[in-house]
């Protein structure tokens, strides 16, 4: 059996339109809770370039008072997760995946996950796609200070991976995710979710619509 060359490199992946095509999903669930508690109503335009890639708590007090209550709060977070849990059936990753994360791993990259959702969106991904296994750091919003379009979650996963950031390789869909990436000063592959190839190639060294063709050694190439 051959054996794969160990590559010098780690990948930082985000998680809502990057490992699954949720992106819809989470906007149909958001439009829906607008409705509900009587907002305006919420375009794509907005909801992609102001509430995608944002902590959900972040959101909801930009659109419903930075004064709401914790109780309040917690019943706008669960009532938007249950929306968002009934419109994504099934869960499904996006093609390829699954084949390149295991291709990154025979390779010797390290693998972290940074998203702004919190642990219990992981698990509902993670209970459905069996790619835990993968993943050597788990990075959630609750753990830095600031959101993206701030480097610091992807430095505190380069942090936990031991890797220095200029080593690191980025894979993410939306714009903040995308600017958070190149702030962090790492390779960023952007994919096209949520956004046109024209739109994330201004932010991205690679662009991909999913992981079919993508290779540990293509990453590796852009560290040349």
């Amino acid at each position: 059996m051959e054996v794969s060359k160990t590559l010098a490199f780690s990948a930082i992946f985000d998680m809502d339109g990057t490992l699954i095509d949720n992106t819809p999903f989470h906007f149909k669930a958001w439009q829906q809770l607008f409705k509900k508690r009587g907002l305006p109503e919420l375009s794509r335009e907005t909801y992609l370039t102001g509430i995608s890639g944002v902590p959900i708590i972040n959101t909801l007090k930009k659109y419903f008072g930075q004064d709401i209550d914790e109780a309040e709060l917690k019943a706008l977070i669960n009532e938007k997760q249950r929306l968002y849990r009934d419109f994504f059936r099934p869960v499904l990753p996006l093609n390829g995946l699954e084949t390149f994360l295991n291709d990154l791993k025979r390779t010797g990259v390290k693998i972290a996950l940074a998203t702004s959702s919190n642990m219990d969106d992981i698990d509902f991904i993670f209970d459905a796609i069996p790619i835990r296994q993968y993943f050597d750091a788990l990075i959630t919003g609750s753990m830095v200070s600031q959101p993206k379009p701030s480097p610091q979650i992807f430095l505190k996963a380069a942090e936990q991976l031991g890797t220095r950031p200029e080593r690191c390789v980025v894979f993410e869909d939306s714009l903040s995710g995308l600017a958070a990436g190149n702030n962090a000063g790492m390779k960023v592959v952007g994919i096209t979710t949520a956004h046109p190839a024209q739109t994330i190639t201004k932010l991205a060294n690679l662009v991909i619509n999913d992981y079919a063709d993508i290779t540990p050694q293509k990453l590796a190439a852009l560290f040349d």
